[in-house]
């Protein structure tokens, strides 16, 4: 095994900035607490030598968790439109469970997406499976079209 793999952030802003410094593109890891299969991923896939590999070296890994229940500041609380619904915006989580589905039009976790420097979405991106070379290739075309 590569070892326990963990994401050096949990801010989508902090983590773009990082990337940006460090000239890597950013994975967002959309996750729950509360999520079975992302443990699992987490467990059986990002343990592979491959994987871990490349989330520690060579991209900026940002685990977003929309089930923290964290009270966001009171100028942060908001409204948004979406899906024909309102979306109330009043919880960390909140935050970045509209983020995922309102940029991504995806609202299942385990979700991973590659961002470049201007939080343009490269590659494709991954949801729940177990084989690590489905995960290895998901990281290979973001930091392919990233130009690595």
């Amino acid at each position: 095994h590569g070892g326990h793999v963990e994401a050096r952030f949990d801010d989508y802003e902090e983590g773009l900035a990082a990337a940006r410094a460090e000239n890597k593109p950013m994975v967002l890891d959309f996750t729950g607490w509360a999520c079975v299969n992302c443990r699992k991923m987490e467990e059986q896939v990002w343990s592979n030598p491959e994987v871990a590999d490349i989330l520690t070296n060579e991209v900026v890994l940002v685990s977003l968790y929309v089930d923290d229940r964290k009270e966001l500041p009171e100028s942060e609380h908001r409204v948004e439109k979406y899906g024909g619904k309102d979306f109330r915006i009043k919880t960390v989580g909140n935050k970045w469970s509209y983020l995922q589905a309102s940029r991504f039009n995806r609202n299942a976790q385990p979700f991973y997406v590659m961002i470049d420097h201007d939080g343009n979405h490269i590659g494709g991106s991954a949801g729940y499976d177990p084989d690590a070379e489905v995960f290895i290739d998901f990281l290979e075309d973001g930091l392919n079209e990233f130009g690595r």
